[in-house]
């Protein structure tokens, strides 16, 4: 594993802050909320100054807190030549920073910000009837070349979603679906304090690791599986097995998980030249049906993500 994806992992952070009021005032809710055709709601979450985003399913309480988006973790750059990575931004919750102006659309969320380095972010959260199609524009107004930046979207799943042991968080193979930590049958029998912290990492498009396990100096230990998957794409069931969120892209290096967050991450990254400009996208599906329909969906749009 290299030193850039133990960054990328690491950056999955231990939570949100819930010293701040949970649910909104209906003047708050209003302002930035959209909904579809299926009753799902996404609005900007009040408690964090920086952009998160709460998903609420049709049918449940605006307090419930089963998907919050954090739109994104934290934004990350190369730049050409060198082989260090840094954060030109990270999340941090509660009450911090300048909250970003928001503008609401009829089904989208957005928000533009300026970064460290001379780069300007567009972030846009579209509201479609079957997820949250993400959508981050970098403009480069600097005459630093960057090999590589990214904007990491980090979905964290709790209530009906979460899934410590990681028993319904699945990838897919060119056999079909398997746990993402079928390799791991320990993890069902092991105390929670010697299986977290952790993450869980499939290849896409870069090369499987040699190291399977790898525990760090930090406590943190990251396995990786044996055999890359077909497709970016990761998905969870609920506990009921009758909602599944999955998260998918165009091209990315591997997905991953912090089962103690349930986070699902699919993460594209992109060059993005001395003032010039570059897309990147990802799409999280939220569905009441089957992980196959959630599949078959993700096949059909990912050509349609921009990375």
């Amino acid at each position: 594993m290299n030193r850039l994806t133990l960054f990328i992992a690491a950056l999955c952070l231990a939570g949100a802050d819930s010293s701040y009021p949970q649910t909104p005032s209906s003047s708050e809710l209003e302002l930035n909320k959209v909904q579809n055709a299926q009753g799902i709601q996404m609005f900007v979450a009040p408690e964090n100054t920086e952009p998160t985003l709460r998903i609420i399913l049709s049918g449940h309480a605006v307090s419930d807190r089963s998907i919050e988006v954090l739109f994104p973790e934290h934004v990350t750059v190369v730049e050409h030549g060198s082989n260090t990575s840094r954060p030109l931004y990270l999340f941090r919750p509660g009450q911090v920073g300048e909250r970003p102006p928001w503008r609401r659309t009829r089904r989208s969320l957005e928000y533009q910000r300026d970064l460290p380095g001379g780069v300007r972010l567009l972030a846009r959260a579209t509201l479609e009837d079957d997820g949250i199609r993400i959508h981050y524009e970098f403009t480069n107004k600097s005459a630093v070349a960057y090999d590589m930046i990214y904007a990491v979207t980090d979905p964290r799943l709790t209530s009906i979603f979460k899934d410590v042991r990681l028993e319904r968080t699945y990838v897919h193979h060119a056999s079909g679906f398997e746990l993402l930590a079928s390799e791991t049958p320990s993890r069902l029998t092991l105390a929670l304090d010697q299986w977290l912290p952790a993450r869980y990492l499939a290849s896409f498009t870069w090369p499987v690791p040699v190291q399977r396990v790898e525990r760090r100096a930090d406590g943190i230990t990251y396995y990786n599986k044996s055999r890359a998957v077909d497709q970016p794409f990761i998905a969870t069931l609920s506990a009921d097995r009758s909602w599944v969120v999955a998260s998918f892209t165009n091209k990315t290096g591997n997905v991953w998980s912090n089962p103690e967050l349930t986070c699902q991450h699919v993460d594209p990254q992109v060059s993005l030249a001395a003032g010039g400009q570059a897309v990147l996208e990802m799409k999280i599906l939220i569905l009441r049906g089957s992980l196959d329909e959630a599949f078959k969906r993700a096949i059909r749009q990912h050509k349609s993500l921009k990375s």
